[in-house]
């Protein structure tokens, strides 16, 4: 069996475990699931886009996508359809923009297919290599925040305020207080070493949300769905995903606003991906001299699903950031990846029971995993400004502006800037200043 696992994901019995791998997919999974409510409600707002083919539509996205990524890059990341992209798909190109979700999906098979041929050409690669180490560093640790941060909302730690933006939100009951405990529990697990202790915190504090309410809606953190009887339900049969499947729109193809539209979808995309891989491999040790080994393989299964998404029926398909709880969780391989994959199949019966793990469960995981990919800052020269300065806006911006691509970004276009005002010319590479060029024309014309 080892030998055929070997093969497959890229297993190496005398340094992974089948155990740990399994077990770090499982907590890829959990961290992610809410993708499966989270996405169709978003789509729920365009008439013809049924929730229930949505929801097949982004769990076969999902499968897809991270088979490939198991079985061709054989690498422990998880896919799925993008927040923000899929924001940005319903709330401005459709409700913004006036177009049809067809349109939309147009666009996303278009950016995918020239995702592909930028690939192919090794030109996603050529761009990788182009930032510094220095930003490379920051990217890893802007991430740790940025999940961190995504952890402290879902569990309500973290909340809104007109006047400041965020503020700590009321941590001493309901979802907040959950994962509080939560916090702590997993600690502890962490802290102890116990393999699996990520994915066991998230199972205990889903069984705690049981017998905590929530003033704010006065029912319980964690909420089993019930059949029109009220007995619990476990089971769900999938929906058709025929009403949205190939739904291509090819009248305003040479159209300026396809052109931004694709190009948006482009640049959040491929910096998204870009500033997750190199984070999780850096929060995992797993960089070479600066260097992510085999990214063309990453970035391709990256390209197919977004290709496989568009034509499900939902929007750009991508590497998520939370595999880094997997990755945290010992994640290696492809093994880590098929089991995420596996794990969305059964969401597809099993859908009741998976959305039923709430955010307050998952957060303590994420913020972990957080703190896990900070070491990368040590290894970065503050006393440098040429390169702090871009290296601390790459981190601040991730979670400020809640874009790990803005913060790649602002990050390039701050390099150059501090080495031109320094007078340090010779010390930007080619590379950096197209790359910070073209991101200025980003800014300014996308």
């Amino acid at each position: 069996m080892k030998p055929v696992i070997e093969k497959l994901f890229g297993f190496d019995s005398s340094k992974n475990s089948v155990r740990t791998e399994i077990l770090a997919g499982i907590t890829t999974f959990l961290t992610m699931a809410y993708n499966l409510a989270v996405n169709p409600g978003i789509f729920s707002a365009l008439p013809g886009m049924p929730g229930g083919s949505v929801f097949m539509a982004t769990a076969l996205a999902a499968i897809i996508g991270t088979l490939v990524m198991a079985l061709y890059a054989k690498r422990p990341f998880a896919l799925a359809p993008g927040m923000g992209l899929n924001a940005f798909f319903v709330y401005t190109v459709c409700l913004g923009m006036g177009y049809t979700w067809q349109f939309a999906l147009t666009a996303v098979l278009l950016e995918g297919i020239l995702f592909i041929i930028l690939t192919l050409t090794k030109v996603r690669t050529w761009l990788l290599n182009a930032i510094p180490g220095t930003l490379k560093k920051a990217i890893g640790a802007g991430i740790g925040l940025f999940i961190a941060f995504i952890g402290m909302q879902n569990a309500g730690i973290i909340s809104n305020s007109d006047a400041t933006l965020v503020t700590l939100g009321n941590i001493t009951e309901g979802k907040a207080l959950v994962g509080i405990v939560g916090l702590f529990i997993t600690a502890g697990l962490v802290m102890a070493k116990v393999r699996g202790g990520m994915l066991i915190g998230i199972l205990l504090t889903t069984v705690i949300g049981l017998f905590v309410k929530d003033p704010a809606t006065g029912e319980t953190v964690t909420q089993l769905m019930r059949t029109d009887a009220g007995s619990i339900k476990l089971i769900s049969l999938p929906d058709s995903v025929a009403p949205i499947f190939c739904q291509f729109e090819w009248n305003h193809i040479l159209s300026w606003d396809m052109l931004v539209v694709v190009f948006t979808f482009l640049f959040i995309d491929m910096f998204d991906t870009m500033g997750t891989i190199i984070g999780v491999h850096q929060g995992a040790g797993l960089v070479e001299k600066d260097e992510v080994p085999e990214m063309e393989k990453m970035f391709m299964a990256d390209s197919i699903a977004t290709v496989a998404g568009a034509c499900l029926g939902t929007s750009t398909t991508t590497t998520y950031v939370e595999s880094a709880s997997g990755v945290g969780e010992g994640g290696r391989t492809g093994l880590t990846a098929f089991s995420t994959a596996a794990c969305f199949a059964l969401a597809l019966f099993l859908s009741p029971i998976f959305l039923a793990i709430p955010g307050a469960a998952t957060a303590p995981a994420l913020i972990i995993v957080g703190v896990m990919m900070m070491p990368s800052v040590k290894r970065i020269h503050w006393d440098d400004y040429c390169k702090a300065i871009p290296a601390f806006l790459t981190i601040i911006l991730m979670p400020l502006a809640y874009s790990i691509s803005d913060g790649i970004l602002i990050g390039v276009i701050s390099y150059v800037a501090c080495h031109i005002v320094a007078g340090k010319f010779k010390e930007v590479s080619i590379p950096m200043w197209i790359l910070a060029a073209l991101f200025i024309c980003k800014y300014i014309f996308i």
